[in-house]
């Protein structure tokens, strides 16, 4: 099939998306009503698949934005069904996203949807085709803190409360690592149309490899300490305290044991 048209097919949302908000919903109704025996299972799985829509959500929006700045092959290769199957690098995209979650309580940024760059036309078209997916990271954080800044916490009970703030900390982080100024990263894509070639030239065989640059340096602890430092002024600012977030992440990794700390101050 050449892709010179999208069918009703092609934007279709798949049954895998709508089976993962499908677990995103019956676990978030488990974590709110306290229905699961164990509640540190379902605050995971609720955690852990609204995670994964918005990884999905994250990758819609530089398709579909892709999409209406003239690159109409993206509905042929299955972007704009939310199919994470579909994706370049599902591994990239879904897996490894997941693991850091489950081992360091971290949004890694994804990096699947392939554009076809030479067929849009436009400096501004391709900056924003790059920061339309962390801009998605930064609106499902906006609503999953919706509830703390805008103080309506009454009735929220407390493992809710701690999931939604453990996920707005996975947001926020996917939003500031997507948006750093790095190759291979979103934060580069939307700077690189307004670079000269030869800079760009230099700069694309380090690429691949932008991510894991990142990510050595978030082991030094001066750097480490600074990144969450910001991540929690952040936070703090839409109302969520250290407690809060620390506690959701002890309630997801519920293989731990649950802190009593936030048994009692809950």
């Amino acid at each position: 099939m050449t892709a010179t048209t999208t069918r009703p097919s092609d934007r279709r949302i798949s049954p895998v998306f709508l089976g993962i908000l499908a677990v995103t919903a019956v676990t978030g109704w488990a974590t709110w009503t306290g229905f699961a025996e164990k509640p540190g299972i379902a605050v995971f799985l609720f955690v852990t698949a609204a995670w994964i829509v918005s990884l999905c959500l994250h990758e819609y929006a530089h398709a579909r934005t892709a999409l209406h700045s003239g690159d109409i092959s993206v509905g042929s290769k299955g972007y704009l069904t939310l199919n994470p199957l579909k994706y370049t690098h599902a591994l990239l995209s879904i897996v490894l996203p997941v693991i850091f979650v489950i081992m360091g309580g971290i949004g890694l940024p994804g990096g699947a949807v392939f554009i076809e760059r030479n067929r849009i036309q436009g400096r501004w078209k391709h900056s924003l085709i790059s920061a339309a997916g962390p801009l998605t990271n930064v609106l499902f954080a906006a609503v999953c803190t919706a509830p703390f800044w805008l103080h309506s916490l009454d009735g929220v009970p407390r493992d809710f409360r701690f999931a939604l703030a453990f996920l707005a900390l996975l947001q926020v982080t996917a939003a500031l690592l997507n948006f750093l100024p790095v190759p291979g990263l979103d934060g580069y894509g939307v700077i690189e149309p307004w670079l000269s070639y030869n800079i760009k030239r230099q700069v694309e065989p380090f690429a691949p490899f932008g991510l894991l640059f990142v990510f050595a340096l978030l082991w030094v602890p001066s750097i480490n300490t600074y990144f969450f430092d910001v991540i929690d002024a952040i936070l703090r600012g839409l109302g969520i305290s250290d407690f809060e977030t620390y506690c959701g992440q002890n309630l997801y990794r519920f293989w731990q044991g649950t802190n009593e700390f936030c048994s009692i101050n809950g």
